[in-house]
């Protein structure tokens, strides 16, 4: 039964692979919206058969990554405002709660892992290596949830944040908005370090409104470029 199984765990192997890349290279725009994504040529350059590059793009298109027309094709979604939108409630909500949870932890090495991840992000906001901030932007909200133990949770932010991170991006190295986005995570840290739960969501809170003040302003600008 072992042997007879093995095939579909290569097959799943294959198209977690297939998706990670293609989800990878969609957040970070290097494939852009309206991007046609050829299965042939997908799973040609990844060594895969068509199989895996079919569920991979199934999977982003639950996502709202891909949009799917039969008899026409897959392309990369293009950035829609209400999907955005949606995506920060969505985000809001688990982030804001995950913060009450986590406040509650005397966990020394969750706080060591943020204070070494602010340390990191200083460096690369005097280098304006707006790339690595980002990556450690991400770093900071998933060590706050894995603290708290909780996967599900975790894949419901991942895919939450989906559609929210291409808009981010684009966001992130607006005037000053990296420097404003380092002083809200140091205010996030102190907060938990305090204990007080109420104290650490508001910290949160306050920090996703200012996320949803720069995406606001990104959205427009998109809307005036016909983007």
């Amino acid at each position: 039964m072992t042997a007879e199984l093995l095939p579909d765990i290569r097959d799943n192997s294959k198209a977690e692979r297939v998706y990670a890349d293609l989800r990878r290279r969609i957040r970070e725009l290097t494939l852009p919206p309206g991007t046609p994504l050829r299965k042939e040529e997908i799973a040609t350059n990844l060594g895969v058969s068509r199989a895996p590059v079919s569920e991979a793009i199934a999977r982003l298109a639950e996502e709202g990554l891909v949009d799917v027309f039969p008899q026409h094709g897959s392309f990369v979604a293009m950035i829609r405002a209400t999907d955005v939108r949606e995506s920060l409630l969505i985000r809001t909500a688990l982030e804001t709660e995950a913060m009450r949870r986590a406040a509650g932890l005397s966990e020394t090495p969750m706080l060591e892992a943020l204070d070494e991840n602010i340390r990191e992000q200083e460096r690369a906001l005097k280098a304006r290596d707006f790339v690595r901030f980002y990556d450690l932007d991400e770093g900071l909200h998933a060590a706050i949830f894995g603290a708290l133990e909780m996967p599900r949770a975790v894949r419901l932010l991942d895919a939450a944040r989906a559609p929210l991170d291409r808009v981010r991006r684009l966001a992130l190295p607006e005037g000053g908005r990296a420097g404003e986005t380092l002083a809200e995570h140091k205010r996030i840290v102190d907060a938990l370090r305090s204990g007080d739960p109420e104290f650490a969501a508001a910290a949160m809170r306050a920090h996703l409104a200012a996320v949803a003040r720069s995406i606001e302003r990104a959205l427009a600008d998109l809307d005036k470029t016909g983007e």
